[in-house]
């Protein structure tokens, strides 16, 4: 059986395939939102999207390759939308607090990507939480340290702590819509300044 490729010019893909793969996955976005993971065929997603299945297959092999693309775009879109106001923090502080925000911000503006991606991480573990690499988070976090903002504490079991929370929040978030957010953020805000905070010096 002669395997089926896909021809990709010297310049990479056209600007109908990039414009068409975007379509697809925000199709696939929306229906993993609507219906699970689980039920969230290619054909349920070709349907939304008004295609055939097999405009999926051309741009995408399988749902797996298809799902790997969902999560690096809805990264992608968070991090556009969060880390220039994050990094226009002049403190750690104020950093952390922004970083709180901002994702807060994100699942009330972007629910359909917090529900896809919740869906998805509870079939498909492709995000390790105990990630070897440095994140920008755990760097501030040792930058605070430095800078004598925060207390000793270790940066990445911290950084791993913030994670959890806020995908909690998320998980509950997708399940209760009317969760209130803007609570939420300031309860998270006020545990991880507390939590973070330097020790005032005794005199």
């Amino acid at each position: 059986m002669q395997s089926k490729t896909r021809t990709i010019g010297r310049d990479g893909p056209s600007f109908i395939e990039v414009a068409r793969r975007a379509q697809i996955v925000e199709c696939a976005i929306e229906t993993i939102a609507a219906l699970g993971y689980a039920q969230a065929s290619l054909n349920q997603i070709a349907e939304r999207a008004g295609i055939s299945k097999s405009v999926i297959s051309y741009h995408f092999t399988g749902k797996d390759e298809l799902i790997q693309q969902v999560l690096a775009d809805v990264n992608q879109a968070a991090a556009a939308a969060m880390w220039p106001k994050v990094q226009a923090e002049t403190t750690s502080a104020g950093m952390l607090r922004a970083y709180i925000q901002c994702h807060l911000d994100f699942m009330r503006t972007h629910p359909h990507h917090v529900a896809a991606v919740a869906e998805i991480l509870i079939y498909h573990r492709t995000q390790t939480a105990l990630d070897a690499d440095t994140t920008p988070l755990e760097e501030r976090l040792r930058q605070g340290q430095r800078d004598g903002e925060f207390r000793q504490f270790s940066p990445r079991l911290m950084a791993w702590t913030i994670r959890a929370a806020l995908d909690e929040i998320a998980r509950q978030y997708v399940a209760n819509p009317s969760l209130d957010l803007d609570e939420c953020a300031r309860e998270l805000v006020g545990t991880f300044t507390t939590a973070t905070a330097a020790v005032p010096a005794i005199h």
